[in-house]
């Protein structure tokens, strides 16, 4: 039952919210769809027609000036805060990267590399789901992608992690040393790559040209291709290292569907994008307001920080039937807007599917009795994903 006597407070770094934030989505879309923060810099929208909306109309809703609540990343050379029609350009020669024939291959790779590991650690009575498999798989996925060498991956997982820290889980100085140690090793492999270009997509970025605003060609500059290296290997791994855990809390809690999918593993396609509208990783993502707007009679001054909650949004009774019941069999929504919408709509949703329907189907084909341990869960509060930092699981008999 929603308590609807307490005030409305959202704070997306607080323990309730970092432990269950959708009762109170679910206050916010029922009472208060334009919410403003009274102790934090931001506004919030809930309902799944205003965050699709508001995320596909990129001139209202910009992105330039930051995309988290404290919009630090403001002025870095991220495509994720390029705003048009600088965007079109960067996003041009990024979306190069997506092939049909390099996501087929890397397909491979992905269900060779979860085999590994799910063989490797159903050997234990148990190990940690969240750090042994769900930090490492997605990694290696994106270091495959992206040539990233093998000696770098750890490293670049514990640095991203911290970086994502919010609240008492932060230490700021960490957070920079973050910041200045992932671009660092990304500058060294670029310049590795200047000197023995490969056939990879790093050499792809160096080397590709896109038509600008005016028709002239565009090439990317050291410094955005750093940048953007360091997205591709942040956004690549973290989304799906978050998603992986909360997939299989999901099924822990509706033991029918997970029977379901032990029983048809045809159904992990349309169970990996149902898991994903469940309990979404990405919570929110961030812009600014260029102008005034008024939605639901309340007006959002111009220069105003907006969070989309993309996660409350794909649990929207107004779009969804008992959004909070997993059901794999239910048709996919064709927005998919679990990983953005519009202009900004994330180009590794697809590879983030694929990584999760392979896993479900491996994992099932070897260990259908595997077990986890709620109580096991422990989580700290990040920038804008939800997930859990360690999942105990017993992966049982080999099927």
């Amino acid at each position: 039952m929603i308590d609807t006597l307490t005030p409305l407070e959202l704070d997306p770094y607080g323990k309730e919210f970092v432990t269950d934030p959708y009762p109170l989505y679910r206050r916010l879309r029922d009472e208060a769809p334009v919410y403003r923060s009274a102790t934090m810099p931001f506004w919030a929208l809930t309902r799944y027609d205003d965050v699709y909306a508001s995320l596909r109309d990129d001139q209202a809703f910009i992105s330039g000036q930051g995309v988290t609540i404290e919009g630090t990343e403001k002025g870095m050379p991220y495509l994720i805060i390029k705003d048009a029609p600088q965007h079109s350009w960067h996003k041009g020669l990024a979306v190069k990267i997506f092939t049909r024939g390099r996501m087929a291959r890397l397909e491979e790779f992905i269900r060779v590399r979860a085999i590994e590991l799910i063989e490797e650690l159903g050997q234990r009575e148990s190990y940690d789901w969240a750090e042994d498999f769900a930090a490492k798989l997605p990694m290696d996925v994106i270091a495959e992608l992206t040539d990233i060498p093998e000696e770098y991956r750890d490293e670049i997982h514990r640095w991203t992690d911290i970086f994502t820290l919010r609240g008492d889980d932060a230490d700021p100085e960490l957070i920079k040393e973050s910041h200045r140690r992932r671009l660092e090793i990304f500058r060294e492999l670029i310049k590795d790559r200047k000197r023995s270009p490969k056939d990879d997509v790093i050499t792809l970025l160096m080397t590709s040209e896109t038509p600008d605003a005016d028709g002239n060609p565009y090439r990317m500059t050291e410094e955005d291709i750093v940048y953007h290296y360091s997205e591709l290997g942040n956004a690549g791994h973290e989304t799906v290292a978050r998603a992986l855990p909360n997939c299989l809390l999901a099924l822990h809690a509706f033991p029918d569907q997970r029977a379901r999918l032990a029983a048809d593993l045809g159904l992990a396609e349309s169970a990996a994008d149902e898991l994903l509208r469940y309990d979404n990783p990405a919570q929110y993502l961030g812009r600014t307001t260029s102008r005034d707007l008024t939605l639901h009679d309340v007006t959002i001054p111009a220069g105003e920080r907006v969070l989309m909650f993309i996660a409350s949004a794909v649990n929207d009774e107004r779009r969804f039937e008992h959004p909070r019941t997993l059901d794999i069999t239910r048709p996919i929504d064709p927005r998919s807007i679990h990983f953005g919408a519009g202009i900004h709509k994330c180009l590794g949703i697809h590879l983030a599917r694929t990584e999760i329907r392979v896993v479900l189907e491996e994992l099932f084909a070897r260990f259908p009795d595997y077990t986890v341990e709620p109580a096991s869960v422990t989580r700290a509060a990040t920038s804008n994903l939800r997930g859990v930092r360690s999942l105990t699981i017993r992966p049982g008999r080999h099927a």
